[in-house]
């Protein structure tokens, strides 16, 4: 008699858990990334668990914060800052004031898993219009923490709450606030006519640009048609091609653009007078393609294999990017004619947004095609999410643990040999979070 082997396919959770030094007070949450849907913001919800007899009488507090730096450590002087520290929500959590009652899967399955006598769930709420998290790339020679929006889970133990405890009974967890492209993407092909005369030469130069589409997903190629024609008596000698990021900070107002991908050609050039050119040019923006490159603006990261660039800023209905808070991140498609010296050149942008994948998305004007390895990891987490909603109550032995992750920096310090001369010595380090503090 042949055994039959049975293969049972049980489908695991996983949820990432941060303890305090000593060991006493573990915070567990299910997820890093929450998404911001335009008309609500995904809850901040997890669940705390002391260990017995730890606390004496004391208290377990958990506040949501927020920095937002917008200039440089060393350029703070004379008592200047460049920085906003804001808390966003808090709460006592052990012992609770006010119970929470609508529990999340996970929270229940936690808290089955160690005890009502020992896990204590939370949910704290980001605030309308709160911006998107972001980090600006520092340079080669820039020190301190990176300009950007960052946000960050705290527990602690204490007395009272305006007590912020002492580091060995405290818990930093960094989180980012992220926006996903809407469900279906526009059939709508964005697209750009410009003309050019010149002064003491008859006719001009027509240049038309046009996209494949209007929203592209983070590793995917920005096709751009370009026609050209010339009706004037100048040559277009070359053509280059941009996909440009344009960042605004309004704390300060300031503006400015970075090229994250581009090329240039000299195919088909010159252009010489009463020809035509048409051809499609092929871009994909990434993250790789811009290591060290002061200034590129990513969503903001947790860990080094966990960067994209910034997605495209979002606003709801009835509202413009002025209305916006934090950093604002938009892209286009750039495309300049080189006309020669007296001619000048002719430059036209493409406006479109480049955003992470909606998990719920049934893009039917996607291409048939392996998808890209940043779209494979939402992928990933899209399943993760539908578990979440699916799982039964009785299975809390599948639940799989990974400590939380630090968001990491890439310093570099130049230093002086004697014989060497200069030599760049990468040192990589954790940041260190304890700088937050309530306003006011």
């Amino acid at each position: 008699m042949i055994p039959l082997l049975f293969l049972y396919f049980i489908a695991t959770l996983k949820v990432f858990k941060k303890s305090t030094p000593n060991g006493k007070v573990t915070v567990y949450v299910g997820k890093r990334d929450f998404i911001d849907h335009l008309d609500f913001i995904d809850p901040i919800d997890g669940v705390v668990v002391v260990e017995n007899d730890y606390l004496q009488g004391r208290k377990v507090f958990g506040m949501v914060s927020t920095t937002y730096r917008y200039g440089r450590d060393e350029d703070e002087v004379m008592g200047v800052k460049f920085s906003k520290e804001m808390i966003l929500a808090s709460s006592q959590i052990v012992p609770p004031i006010k119970q929470v009652t609508d529990l999340t899967p996970i929270q229940k399955k936690l808290i089955k898993k160690f005890g009502s006598g020992n896990a204590f769930p939370f949910v704290f709420n980001f605030p309308p219009n709160s911006p998107s998290s972001v980090t600006l790339q520092p340079g080669d020679d820039d020190s301190g923490k990176p300009l950007g929006v960052e946000y960050n889970i705290r527990t602690y133990v204490a007395d009272r709450e305006d007590e912020r405890g002492n580091q060995r009974s405290s818990i930093e967890l960094a989180i980012k606030k992220l926006q996903y492209a809407p469900p279906t993407r526009s059939q709508r092909l964005p697209s750009s006519l410009i003309s050019k005369g010149f002064t003491f030469s008859h006719g001009k130069i027509s240049l038309e640009v046009t996209l494949d589409r209007e929203v592209y997903y983070h590793g995917e190629k920005v096709i751009a048609t370009v026609v050209v024609s010339n009706s004037s008596r100048k040559f277009v000698k070359n053509i280059k091609v941009y996909v440009v990021q344009h960042t605004e900070i309004t704390m300060v107002n300031a503006q400015f653009s970075k090229f994250v991908a581009s090329l240039e050609t000299r195919e088909g050039c010159p252009i010489t007078p009463g020809a035509a050119f048409t051809k499609q040019f092929y871009l994909v923006p990434l993250a790789s393609s811009n290591k060290d490159r002061r200034g590129i603006a990513l969503d903001g990261y947790l860990k080094d294999d966990d960067v994209n660039l910034a997605s495209s800023t979002l606003t709801s209905g009835g509202k413009g990017p002025s209305d916006q808070t934090g950093i604002v991140i938009s892209y286009s498609v750039r495309v300049k004619l080189n006309c020669g010296t007296l001619g000048g050149d002719l430059v036209t942008d493409v406006p479109f947004k480049l955003m992470h994948p909606n998990p719920v998305a049934d893009d039917s004007t996607a291409p048939s095609k392996q998808p890209q390895k940043g779209v494979l990891k939402k992928a990933k987490s899209s399943d993760r999410m539908k578990y979440q909603k699916s799982f039964g109550e009785d299975d809390e032995d599948n639940i799989v643990f990974e400590d939380f992750a630090r968001l990491r920096k890439l310093i570099k310090i130049r230093c002086l040999t004697s014989k060497a001369g200069h030599a760049n010595i990468t040192q990589e380090r954790s940041q260190n979070f304890n700088h937050i503090r309530p306003v006011g």
